[in-house]
């Protein structure tokens, strides 16, 4: 009885768990590359982080540089690489507040606060998303 307990369970299991993004096939553009890196938000060029609605992009992290942004309440920490295209010159992002948008033709923008796309539904793969630890008026980002 417990075997076909634990068989009915293994079964359950698999069959029930969605394929998430990075399943999708649309989604790997990205490479998994480890990131782990402080900033000192009391140096100028993160200075703008202590206030709501603003965001830096921080280059040589990640795919293409790591955009962190505050809404306020909440760090947020991003790939600045566009996860839904082949990777190029203009699949950086590039942050205005708490958006960020390419330079490609296709403008394609996304939330800093979601990750998701702010223009086009269609758009199957949201950010990359990285952890972000706040200890005083230091950011750690990792994945």
């Amino acid at each position: 009885m417990i075997k076909h307990l634990c068989i009915l369970f293994l079964f359950v299991i698999t069959t029930n768990c969605s394929r998430s993004s990075v399943d999708n096939e649309n989604c790997r553009f990205l490479l998994n590359i480890p990131v782990n890196f402080s900033i000192n938000l009391n140096l100028p060029q993160f200075s703008q982080l202590q206030f709501g609605g603003n965001s830096v992009y921080i280059a040589n992290e990640g795919n293409g540089g790591v955009i962190v942004a505050f809404t306020g309440a909440n760090y947020f920490a991003w790939d600045a690489r566009d996860p839904n295209v082949a990777q190029s010159n203009c699949t950086i992002l590039v942050p205005t507040g708490l958006n960020a948008a390419t330079t490609c033709a296709n403008k394609n923008e996304y939330s800093l606060v979601t990750g998701r796309s702010t223009n086009n539904t269609e758009l199957t793969c949201g950010l990359r998303n990285y952890r972000v630890e706040v200890s005083g008026s230091s950011l750690r980002i990792f994945f």
